[in-house]
C-alpha cells in the first residue's frame, strides 16, 4: 500500500520561498496522479495543485497560479511543491495526496492516499 511522507515545511517571511517534498513508498507511484492540499485553522481543506500521472499536466487553484509549481520525479517516487512569493494567506498545513484519477484530486473527494501534513507559516 502506498504511503506518503511530506517534508520541507517551516516558517518564512512574506515574499519568501519554500519547497515541499512528498516521498511515496510502493512501486506504483508512476501510475498515480499526485496533489497538494492545504488546511488553515477554522477552514476546510482546499485543493492547491495536481500533476497527472499520464502526461504530467498540471492544475492549480487560482490564488497560487504563477507562484507555486508542482513537479514530480518518478525515479525518486517524489512530488514537489515549489512555493515562491509566499503570502500570509498561504499559512496552513499542507497535505500530499495520491490517486489514480486526476479528477479525484482536483475535487478533493474520496482520495485514495493522504500524507500526514506539514506546517507552513508565513509571517508579515
Amino acid at each position: 500500500q502506498t504511503q506518503l511522507v511530506e517534508s520541507g515545511g517551516g516558517s518564512v517571511q512574506a515574499g519568501g520561498s519554500l519547497r515541499l517534498s512528498c516521498a511515496a513508498s510502493g512501486r506504483m507511484f508512476r501510475y498515480y496522479s499526485m496533489g497538494w492540499f492545504r488546511q488553515s485553522p477554522g477552514k476546510e481543506r482546499e485543493f492547491v495543485a495536481v500533476i497527472s500521472w499520464s502526461d504530467d499536466s498540471t492544475y492549480y487553484r487560482d490564488s497560487v497560479k504563477g507562484r507555486f509549481t508542482i513537479s514530480r520525479d518518478n525515479a525518486k517516487s517524489t512530488v514537489y511543491l515549489q512555493m515562491n512569493n509566499l503570502e500570509p494567506e498561504d499559512t496552513a498545513v499542507y497535505y500530499c495526496a495520491a490517486d489514480r484519477y486526476t479528477v479525484a484530486l482536483k475535487s478533493g473527494g474520496n482520495v485514495e492516499v493522504w500524507g500526514q501534513g506539514t506546517q507552513v507559516t508565513v509571517s508579515e
